[in-house]
């Protein structure tokens, strides 16, 4: 892999003009030399630009931290650049089976005033992050963030407001209505010309998450919603890298594993750990609310009649009479079904070290699998260093992670790839008839394009329960299942309704995770999503329509030779609760042609 000479150039040219008020650009290349990033101080403020095939993308924003009344990013002159390569690939549980890490990387030294520091610049092929490094000092207070992203123009923004939990619904915006948004949770993305920029952070590790809001000067102004008096560390401050991530297609930004590439690798016998697998799950609380003792060997029989891999037993089992016993019968009870149990368990009994890694024993003592660990605080400093403390915990105990009701994923997956899935995601455990809560119509065909950019998240997809459905069809309900990426994929419908429906073989066909993505010709975010997704020699094609009908032509040129065997489960017309199921053959030359209702939707199942 070869830098170009242009930015051997810049770094030189940098070097040697570190004491100027407006140094030469520092650039940075990905490795195809496509996406370059631009670090300068222009009257002493570092920002930096970010261009895609020549043109901009992000203009210049600031990357800064406010600690011990100091602006590190202002006053700012830069030393010489210390280059490195990257290039690595990895085991992958999502929309593809590897993650593949290329990217040019520079570390520059930076003063403001009499503070020395770094800032760090990795560019890939698909984004930019960036970072600010502050060495070691004992009781350094670190005040504020401020970090920026400017946007040229007014584009098309997929945004949601700030929720502790993530749970706000995705809306189609423009950048300078923003402001009456208010405060913004990463990520969101927009399109500014030809190219799909998504925006967040990564490695959110012993600092407090980000969240936005539209600045007087037109920026997006980063702010530490979690932590406004700050803290007081001893150690090194590293800043969450700060992402704009690029594709010039759909397919492209559905598929980049920058966020994940940000994060240290897991460890070899981690990486390589046969105890971590993906699996697909019943669950009782959206259907029936709290877990009776006396109905688990019922729900075990249902989860086993559907080949399902697992059972995740939540909130209310810590109430029963011997609890622990219970769970240990029920794991004994669920091998004989060949069903693997995940428990829940609210996160303020595994807050402290010694009462998590006593849980978690006593977890593993009943034979359970995995925990589900709920409510955690807003994520502060201390909540971020108790999410990578808990997996280190869970990894150690051989033990799987859903972390739910959390913040946005910042890639720790790769690291601890034990933490499988995690919600911080608007999804129907939030939207039930009980709590009185209608989805929007373009959320769930935002979502692809925005929070699943960051990592897979715990939907819990597909009610086929009328009253649940809320304006859904059974179409896209079942497309949820195969579009929302979970690899702990936790369905949320009665598996009494999977057994009994038609298309019940079609479902329990459903991968946790896939080999390989393609989002469809047709595509929009905020109007309708197309995938295929392949997992071994089957494929499967997922449509879900938001809020106004539409036609689509959907080619099968992906299938590889010879004839499939097909099932195309429609929108039966005038009624959600029903298909329009069409069983036959097709071949690669074929194409599907496709009438989706309002909040409709299309599954087929292809194998040869």
């Amino acid at each position: 892999m070869k830098i170009s000479s242009y930015f051997g150039i810049a770094v030189v040219l940098c070097a040697a003009t570190t004491l100027s008020a407006a140094a030469k650009p520092v650039i940075v290349s990905s490795p195809d030399g496509k996406v370059k990033a631009e670090l300068v101080t222009t009257g002493g403020s570092l920002t930096y630009r970010i261009t895609v095939d020549g043109k901009q993308v992000l203009a210049p924003s600031k990357v800064g931290i406010q600690a011990d009344d100091v602006e590190f990013g202002k006053d700012a002159s830069l030393g010489a650049a210390k280059l490195r390569k990257v290039d690595a690939r990895y085991h992958f549980l999502g929309g593809h089976s590897e993650a593949v890490d290329r990217a040019n990387e520079a570390t520059i030294p930076v003063k403001s005033g009499a503070e020395s520091y770094f800032v760090d610049v990795h560019v890939a092929n698909d984004g930019v992050g960036v970072r600010l490094r502050l060495p070691a000092k004992a009781g350094r207070k670190v005040q504020a963030d401020h970090s920026t992203w400017m946007l040229d123009g007014d584009p098309t923004v997929w945004a949601a407001k700030l929720d502790n939990s993530y749970e706000a619904a995705y809306h189609q915006t423009t950048f300078k209505q923003l402001g009456a948004v208010g405060n913004i949770g990463f990520p969101l993305t927009t399109r500014i010309g030809g190219v799909y920029v998504t925006l967040t952070e990564a490695l959110i590790k012993d600092y407090g998450d980000l969240a936005v809001k539209l600045g007087t000067d037109g920026a997006l102004d980063g702010y530490l919603y979690a932590d406004p008096q700050g803290w007081i560390t001893d150690d090194e401050v590293v800043q969450p890298w700060r992402v704009t991530i690029v594709a010039r297609n759909l397919t492209d930004l559905v598929n980049t594993t920058l966020v994940e590439n940000l994060n240290p690798p897991a460890s070899p016998e981690l990486a390589s750990a046969t105890w971590i697998k993906p699996g697909r799950s019943s669950w009782q609380w959206l259907a029936a609310g709290d877990p009776l003792e006396k109905e688990q060997h019922q729900w075990i029989d249902w989860t086993g009649q559907l080949g399902l891999d697992d059972y995740l037993i939540d909130e209310g089992w810590e109430k029963w009479p011997d609890s622990w016993a219970a769970i240990a019968d029920s794991v004994a009870y669920a091998k004989t079904k060949n069903v693997k149990i995940w428990i829940w368990v609210h996160s303020r009994f595994v807050r402290e070290s010694q009462a998590r890694k006593d849980f978690l024993k006593k977890a593993v003592d009943a034979g359970v699998v995995g925990v589900k660990i709920d409510f955690p605080p807003p994520a502060s400093r201390a909540v971020a260093n108790w999410y990578f403390d808990t997996a280190k915990d869970a990894a150690d105990a051989h033990l799987m992670v859903d972390f739910h009701g959390a913040n946005k994923p910042s890639g720790m997956e790769r690291t601890w790839p034990n933490v499988v899935t995690r919600e911080g995601v608007r999804g129907h455990e939030y939207q039930i008839t009980r709590y009185r809560r209608v989805p929007q119509p373009d959320h769930d065909v935002i979502l692809p394009f925005t929070r699943y950019i960051a990592g897979p998240g715990d939907y819990t997809p597909t009610v086929f329960k009328l009253s649940e459905l809320m304006g859904n069809t059974w179409s896209h309900e079942l497309a949820q299942a195969v579009v929302f990426t979970s690899p702990f994929l936790c369905f949320g419908g009665h598996p009494q309704s999977y057994l009994e429906n038609p298309a019940r073989d079609v479902l329990t066909a459903i991968a946790p995770a896939w080999d390989e993505t393609r989002v469809l010709t047709g595509s929009e975010p905020g109007k309708v999503v197309a995938e295929a997704r392949r997992s071994g020699k089957q494929w499967f094609i997922a449509v879900m329509n938001g809020a106004d009908a539409t036609t689509l032509e959907i080619p099968l040129t992906f299938l590889g030779a010879g004839s499939w065997n097909t099932t195309q489960l429609r929108d039966a017309k005038d009624r959600p609760d029903a298909w329009d199921r069409q069983d036959g053959k097709l071949t690669s030359k074929d194409h599907i042609h496709l009438e989706i209702a309002p909040r409709g939707g299309f599954v087929g199942w292809l194998r040869q």
